[in-house]
């Protein structure tokens, strides 16, 4: 009988700005995006300092394989959080990295004071929108408008 193997994932809120971390979005960021480049130490690290943003990064042995970016700010009703630019290295799939990111940021959104947590996922990302209904997201009806810069 095949032994059953189990990897814990560990999530933690990225602090610093290494080579590592540099070195996992330039591996990262082209799997999520083909028309956006990965960003450059100084983006990240603005990132990081900002007030707004929390990155999270996933460790699989102790590799970067996945990182999420909960982004919090307060308007007149509240506090409003959003989940955004979750991805997870194709190496690592199947083993519970988008989930633990999507969790850890959700406690960090209802710690700090979010009633709900929003997202998008493109139709095309079949897994990832499958993970979010399982993990109790709902479909919103709504007119999501963009306008270019």
């Amino acid at each position: 009988m095949p032994r059953l193997v189990t990897v814990a994932v560990n999530i933690e809120i990225c602090s610093t700005v290494d080579d590592e971390v540099v070195a996992a979005f330039e591996v990262l960021i082209p799997q999520l995006s083909s028309s956006n480049p990965p960003p450059s130490r100084d983006a990240l690290q603005k990132l990081v300092e900002s007030e707004a943003s929390t990155l999270f990064i996933a460790r699989l042995d102790g590799r970067i394989v996945g990182s999420l970016t909960l982004a919090m700010f307060r308007i007149p009703t509240g506090v409003r959080a959003w989940i955004e630019d979750v991805v997870v290295d194709g190496t690592a799939r199947g083993h519970g990295v988008g989930e633990a990111l999507n969790r850890a940021a959700l406690d960090h959104a209802r710690t700090n004071g979010a009633i709900t947590v929003d997202l998008t996922s493109r139709p095309s990302r079949e897994a990832a929108n499958r993970l979010y209904q399982r993990m109790g997201f709902v479909l919103r009806e709504s007119n999501l408008y963009r306008y270019q810069l």
